[in-house]
Order: C-alpha cells, then sequence, then structure tokens
C-alpha cells in the first residue's frame, strides 16, 4: 500500500485489550464485596450478563440513543438487577471504582507493541481515534506506555461526536494533517470503525477478533494484529 502514510487506531480491543482488563478489574471488585458469599451470585455468570449489557448500551452510545451519564448508572446497577439485587449504592461503588481500576490493569492485544514497533519503524505516522472516555483514553495509552508510538489522540469525548458519524474522522485527520487517500483506519468494530472508514472514504483494516468472518467483497481484514504486515 504504497500510498499511507498515517495508520489510524481504534483503542479498545484493537490495541488495548478492553475484555481483558474488564474482567480483571470486574472479578476484583466482586471480590472485595464478597459478592458469591453476600448474594449467591457466581463470578462467570455475572460478567458474562454484565458483558452483554454494556455491549448493548455501548451501542446506544454510538448511535447517539443514551449519553455516557445513562451508561455509567445502569451497566452495573442492570447487572446486579438481573440477578434479583436492587442496589443503587452497590452499583455506584462498581461504578465508581471501575474506571480506576481498570487502569490497574494494561494488558495489550496479542502482538500490539510487535505491530506497533514495527510500524515505526517503516516510519508510517500512527494515530488514535476512539469512541472511549476522553478522560480514560490518554490515561490508557501512557499507563500500557504506548502513547509515545502516537502523533495524535482523538477521542469521541473531546469533540462529542462518536464513529461511525464522519465529523469524528473529519476532525482526526485534520489534527494529524493528513489526507484521506493517505490514510487507514484498523479497528474492530464493524459498525463503527468498517462502516465509518467506508463511509467517510478512508481504506479500512477490520481486526476480526470476535471471527465475524464478514463475507464483503475486497474487504482487507485479520484475525491477529500481525497479520497486518501483510497490507503495511
Amino acid at each position: 500500500m504504497k500510498n499511507v502514510r498515517h495508520i489510524f487506531f481504534d483503542l479498545d480491543n484493537t490495541l488495548w485489550d478492553h475484555r481483558k482488563n474488564a474482567y480483571l478489574t470486574i472479578q476484583e471488585l466482586f471480590k472485595n464485596q464478597d459478592i458469591s458469599e453476600k448474594y449467591m451470585i457466581d463470578f462467570e455468570e455475572f460478567h458474562s450478563t454484565y458483558h452483554i449489557i454494556n455491549e448493548k448500551l455501548w451501542e446506544q452510545i454510538r448511535d447517539g440513543e443514551i449519553d455516557k451519564e445513562y451508561l455509567r448508572k445502569h451497566r452495573f446497577y442492570d447487572t446486579f438487577l438481573n440477578f434479583g439485587v436492587d442496589d443503587a449504592n452497590l452499583a455506584g461503588y462498581f461504578e465508581h471504582h471501575f474506571l480506576d481500576e481498570i487502569l490497574k490493569y494494561n494488558e495489550l492485544v496479542d502482538g500490539a507493541l510487535d505491530l506497533l514497533n514495527y510500524l515505526k519503524d517503516k516510519n508510517y505516522k500512527m494515530h488514535i481515534i476512539s469512541n472511549g472516555f476522553q478522560e480514560v483514553t490518554e490515561r490508557k495509552c501512557i499507563l500500557s506506555e504506548i502513547a509515545d508510538f502516537f502523533e495524535t489522540i482523538t477521542s469521541a469525548d473531546s469533540v462529542n461526536i462518536r464513529k461511525p458519524r464522519p465529523e469524528i474522522f473529519e476532525y482526526s485527520l485534520n489534527l494529524a494533517k493528513a489526507e484521506k487517500d493517505e490514510s487507514i483506519l484498523i479497528g474492530d468494530d464493524w459498525i463503527a470503525d468498517v462502516k465509518g472508514a467506508q463511509n467517510f472514504g478512508i481504506d479500512i483494516i477490520f481486526f476480526d477478533v470476535l471471527d465475524e468472518n464478514p463475507l464483503e467483497e475486497g474487504l482487507k481484514f485479520v484475525k491477529h494484529l500481525s497479520e497486518i504486515k501483510q497490507y503495511l
């Protein structure tokens, strides 16, 4: 891909392993509050329920149906409610501590650091464009020691617009002083990343971490980050 000079990465679950880090964080909070003993709730069932609820809420944020305050109020509350525990204070404890505690865990997706070093050695200019919270995105990059790879970091909260809306891509490219025909996005979300990039008019490599096996003709997609080297 001779024309590509700027590579825009999604952050969560593309480079920074949010699924793993969230699992470890919730497990710690679960133990600290003796949830299994007090409420006879199995952690794996709790986490599975939380994951489904959280993913749905993030889809609603992406689609502009709710805001982040609604998500923060409901993701743990609705999870506990699913197990018959109607306790806003308990849910608030989990939410209050979750965003801080998760930053104690900074596991990267397998192959992320190797890929970033590979791309740096090839003199690509790299950037982050994330739908995550502004107050967390930069800290994730810093604490996982990948911040220095990136020339710009765009979080949806900084522009009050989320992928797949074209405005956030426009903002990020302008910040990076990049043109569409020299840019590519790498991300794991079919709607936010793939459709967002395609509709905006930049190239995309889909990180198919959940084995969705897209059938779209001509789409570049990988199952492991190391496979991106075949394109860049």
